[in-house]
């Protein structure tokens, strides 16, 4: 069962669809041509590929997102 904090859960589940809509199916470039631009994201953000090791720390503020194997944003979640 998931963790429900008042006041938490319910706004980084409106974030996570919000960036899902902008990035999902997208791919991720310095600029921004046909793709999303790395600048545009938060400030807090990591970029994270299949086997990438990340750190299992929490931090709401942080958007991570989660590519295939050909750089296509497949997922989103703040975390």
């Amino acid at each position: 069962m998931p963790l429900v904090v008042p006041g938490i859960n319910s706004s980084l589940g409106d974030k996570n669809n919000e960036w899902a809509q902008k990035l999902v199916g997208k791919k991720i470039s310095e600029s921004s041509s046909d793709t999303f631009a790395k600048k545009d994201l938060p400030e807090n953000h990591r970029i994270l590929r299949a086997g990438d090791p990340a750190t299992m720390d929490f931090r709401p503020d942080r958007l991570n997102v989660l590519l295939d194997e050909t750089d296509t944003v497949r997922d989103v979640n703040f975390g």
